[in-house]
């Protein structure tokens, strides 16, 4: 059955979309349905116009589809990058927010033309070169204010209890909202949250496909219109929209380029957090994709990036490859991009067409869609499969969520690469090796040897998986880590990534030489230290 899956490949361009356009438009209108309220509550988390998550999901659908480099991922607005918008709408606006998001359009345009750049500049790989530990702590990290930053709506607390307040601080503050919550609204907020946590639990199939955002939203606008929220509640408990054609100016600033250091900072954490969890977004749908095929990273760097750009001159939020709505997409037999186009499509439609209906959503339902995306990203299983890695695998974890919460995600994500650093030193990683892994590779007959010396760890992998890319298909490989002192986990991991790539497209990879390495714990693709060392 793989053969056969592996010699059909469903075309590309016009031909894909007249081959596929029963599937693929199937599956664009259920993510269409999950999509929608994600986008809203993720721009409103943002401090951004409602309205604008749903211009990026257009535009990451509408125009992002003709340029991307993967098949099946989904563009839009993603709940990983709430934390960094909404930092910059304050730091910027101090206070008034309408500048503060104007602001912060300038620096997610330059943002936005860098990643175009890193696509030109092959920069695709980036990804490889940032510790695993330090990027999932990264994103812990942004589940956890997520979650801080969402209680108040859920429960429907006046914002100003919880304006200027940092997520170790609201966290703090839990008790002084639920006394001060609104009954009508912390029903809808927390019956919306048990149908999100219990949907992935329900067993019948059928009852399954129906996306959880719909459901919560099929029992939230009627229990609105039921208890009367226009008349009886304050303006802050609904969506607000307004006229999606009178939305679309040309919302970018470029004058918090005055505040330099700021703007820098932000243009680096929208260029560079966007752009990994976009390339792990695709690097994970790729392995998800039944024909088996391999995007192109820099080419989906551009996409993102043009999409990015043009978003972020009407106001938009930034996109990247998202991940939930993308597994989505796969789960429901998309074969080719036009997925994506017929997600951004459907959105199009409903938003000139029933922008009223939106308007009746209560916030704290898009809350609870919110608190459940970042229970995800932080759940206790992250903390335990991270240990089972390694018992340094999780300091780098911790570390990494302890200076994102206390700092921002630029220091987070450096203290836990600094950590690692510290950690190969300690386990004998030579100095010299820390950036450039001496690397052979020889050919004989139909195998390829490539032998690693030193240390194989994420500093210095660019450099030897540039040597594994340029073996050709079709041979059989030997990757030789005998002359190593360290392999670490980032590098296991991406060695099992490449080599589930090449055996995909033909031939062989055979991993050896660690017979005489220590792992520093059971999971199979932990740090191993050579006992000679």
């Amino acid at each position: 059955m793989n053969a056969n899956i592996k010699k059909y490949i469903p075309a590309d361009g016009l031909a894909g979309l007249k081959e596929n356009f029963k599937t693929d438009a199937i599956s664009g209108f259920i993510v269409f349905l999950l999509a929608l309220p994600l986008s809203l509550g993720i721009a409103k988390a943002s401090d951004f116009p409602p309205i604008m998550g749903l211009i990026t999901a257009i535009i990451g659908g509408i125009v992002v589809s003709f340029f991307m480099g993967s098949r099946l991922t989904i563009k839009g607005p993603a709940a990983g990058l709430i934390v960094i918008v909404a930092g910059a709408v304050a730091e910027f606006g101090k206070g008034d927010n309408e500048l503060g998001w104007k602001l912060a359009l300038g620096a997610m345009v330059v943002a936005g033309v860098i990643q175009i750049l890193f696509g030109v500049l092959k920069l695709g790989k980036l990804a490889d070169f940032f510790p695993l530990s330090a990027i999932h702590g990264m994103l812990a990290a942004i589940g956890i204010i997520i979650i801080a930053k969402q209680i108040p709506v859920l429960l429907n607390d006046n914002p100003a209890l919880a304006k200027g307040k940092g997520p170790l601080e609201l966290l703090a503050n839990i008790p002084n909202f639920i006394a001060n919550l609104d009954p009508k609204a912390s029903i809808i907020g927390i019956v919306s949250l048990s149908i999100m946590l219990g949907w992935p639990y329900i067993k019948n199939k059928t009852i399954k496909m129906i996306p959880a955002p719909l459901v919560v939203l099929l029992f939230a606008i009627p229990c609105e219109l039921f208890m009367h929220f226009k008349e009886t509640e304050p303006a802050y408990a609904l969506v607000k929209i307004g006229n999606f054609v009178d939305n679309l100016n040309f919302n970018a600033s470029f004058e918090g380029f005055s505040q330099t250091g700021l703007f820098i900072k932000y243009v680096i954490m929208f260029a560079l957090v966007g752009t990994l969890e976009s390339l792990l977004t695709v690097k994970a749908i790729d392995l998800l994709d039944p024909f088996k095929r391999k995007s192109n990273m820099n080419k989906d760097l551009i996409a993102v990036g043009i999409g990015n750009t043009i978003a972020a001159f009407l106001g938009g939020l930034p996109m990247i490859s998202e991940v939930a709505r993308s597994s989505s997409n796969v789960n429901n037999g998309a074969k080719t991009r036009w997925a994506n186009f017929f997600h951004g499509f459907f959105i199009l439609i409903f938003v000139l067409l029933a922008t009223p209906i939106l308007e009746l959503i209560p916030n704290a339902a898009l809350a609870a869609m919110l608190i459940t995306v970042g229970i995800k990203l932080a759940h206790p299983k992250e903390f335990i499969h991270t240990f089972k890695i390694g018992k340094e695998q999780l300091a780098i974890f911790l570390v990494t969520i302890f200076f994102t919460l206390f700092e921002d995600l630029l220091v987070g994500i450096a203290a836990g690469m600094v950590l690692k650093i510290i950690i190969h030193l300690i386990n004998g990683t030579p100095i010299s090796s820390l950036f450039k892994a001496p690397t052979l590779v020889s050919f004989e007959g139909n195998n390829y040897l490539v032998e690693i010396s030193k240390a194989a760890v994420f500093t210095n992998y660019l450099g030897v998986k540039s040597k594994l890319e340029a073996i050709p298909y079709g041979f059989d490989v030997t990757i030789d880590l005998k002359k190593t002192k360290l392999v670490d986990h980032s590098v296991m991991e991406n060695l099992e990534h490449f080599k589930h790539d090449y055996e995909a497209n033909g031939g062989t990879v055979k991993i050896k030489g660690l017979e005489n390495h220590q792992p520093l714990s059971s999971h199979p693709l932990s740090s191993r230290k050579s006992k000679l060392a």
